[in-house]
């Protein structure tokens, strides 16, 4: 069977990056599984009720009152998950309980929301718990319907080709955690296929030190019928956003999982403040890693022990 390694090494990496900074994803169209399961016919009522839902919510969002806009989006949002056929899990580690409803924070308390990330659906998986809004590429306002969306969620745009404007997106995102507003963001920078992974940049994390407001790691995965990890969702290489869409809404029993790790507090140092954050999110990858080389020295133990002398 390919390994992960094996698959990322055969896809097309992409360009090089404009300056240090930028992140760059070894992941492409060769790491994402292409085979549809569902047919063409379903795919299509899946996309019409999806699109339904995102022409509606911008009305919804201006005919509800303030106080209740919350409830309403993610209503939304859970809904445009069930139209894309995506189920919803959510386990909250912060009480060692699994729940479908727990929340980032309580209402106007100011919060980082900090995940990896693997395509366009992260945004809507992550409003599905609750409502935030998201640090995004500068020019998924410009995208169709999504941009008006984006718009509507009051998305903080970062272009990450110009480093020169990241203190003033760091600016930004600071002066609405300290407002109270749940701010979610990637700290990888760019998209994975979701096996495999990068590590989480510390410059954003700056926002949560300058006001001291806690960040909420979380570990996103998608996962097939069998609840072995999918890469379907992957929005990596070349793959374009009609492709991924297609993709998405031909799957069969694709399962989003969330899991809220423990809080971590913002300290004094934003690199640091990283590294835990990427130690919690990365919680099950770094296990399994171990049990790995664990299990590799028990069979070269083994090895040893039966060889005749």
């Amino acid at each position: 069977m390919e390994t992960v390694a094996q698959r990322v090494d055969r896809a097309p990496v992409q360009a090089a990056a404009p300056h240090a900074w930028m992140p760059v994803s070894p992941c492409g169209t060769g790491c994402v599984q292409q085979r549809p399961e569902i047919g063409v016919a379903r795919a299509g009522l899946r996309a019409a009720g999806a699109v339904s839902v995102l022409l509606a919510y911008p009305f919804v969002h201006l005919v509800t009152p303030p106080s209740r806009r919350s409830g309403v989006q993610r209503r939304f949002a859970r809904t445009l998950l069930h139209a894309c056929g995506i189920r919803l899990r959510v386990v909250d580690r912060r009480t060692g309980a699994a729940a479908i409803g727990p929340r980032y924070a309580a209402p106007g308390t100011g919060v980082l929301v900090a995940c990896g990330h693997i395509g366009w659906t992260d945004i809507v998986v992550l409003a599905s718990v609750q409502p935030l809004a998201f640090v995004a590429r500068a020019d998924l306002i410009d995208w169709p319907v999504l941009g008006t969306l984006a718009r509507v969620m009051r998305v903080i745009p970062i272009e990450r080709e110009r480093l020169r404007r990241l203190p003033e997106v760091i600016e930004r995102v600071g002066h609405r955690l300290a407002a109270g507003e749940r701010i979610g963001f990637f700290p990888e920078g760019t998209t994975w296929c979701g096996r495999a992974y990068g590590s989480l940049r510390p410059a954003l994390f700056q926002a949560a030190v300058d006001t001291a407001t806690p960040v909420q790691p979380v570990r996103l995965r998608y996962l097939d019928a069998h609840g072995n990890r999918s890469t379907l969702p992957g929005f990596v290489g070349d793959d374009t956003l009609v492709g991924s869409i297609v993709r998405v809404l031909r799957t069969r029993n694709l399962t989003a999982e969330v899991v809220l790790a423990p809080v971590e507090q913002a300290g004094a140092d934003r690199k640091e403040l990283a590294r835990r954050c990427e130690r919690a999110v990365r919680a099950e990858e770094l296990s399994d890693a171990a049990h790995a080389v664990l299990a590799a020295a028990g069979r070269q133990l083994t090895k040893v022990a039966v060889t005749p002398v």
